[in-house]
């Protein structure tokens, strides 16, 4: 079987990327490989072996344009209004809490936050099939 180990986004200023991964996430480099004409950034917490790469390309002075296609990244926490909170205080802008309940019940609670490229990162409450 496969087994998933990263996934891949290109930043525009590494130092304010990493900045907010390490404040939001507690992700810290795991390896960083620099080449001529990009940097690859690896990052990770205890939490999980996933990895999230940043690709760092020298010399960029414009943001990506990250299209209709993209969705978003997804962390799972033990308490999502805490964590709410502790992002709002640390400056980091989360939109508002959702209880996702389409049928009456609540399945989801969970909020979204953008990294300093615009990318969406959904907070979800673990619980269910979010663990």
């Amino acid at each position: 079987m496969a087994k998933m180990i990263h996934s891949m986004i290109r930043v525009l200023d590494e130092a304010r990327s990493l900045a907010f991964y390490q404040t939001a996430f507690g992700l810290k480099v795991a390896d960083r490989l620099d080449f001529p004409e990009f940097t690859l950034v690896y990052l990770s917490n205890d939490e999980s072996t996933f990895e999230l790469e940043l690709t760092v390309n020298k010399g960029r002075e414009t943001p990506y344009d990250l299209g209709d296609g993209y969705g978003h990244l997804a962390v799972s926490v033990p308490d999502v209004a805490a964590e709410h909170a502790r992002l709002e205080a640390a400056g980091l802008a989360p939109r508002k809490i959702v209880d996702f309940a389409p049928a009456g019940t609540v399945i989801a609670r969970f909020f979204f936050i953008a990294d300093p490229d615009g990318y969406q990162i959904e907070v979800l409450e673990r619980g269910g099939r979010y663990l």
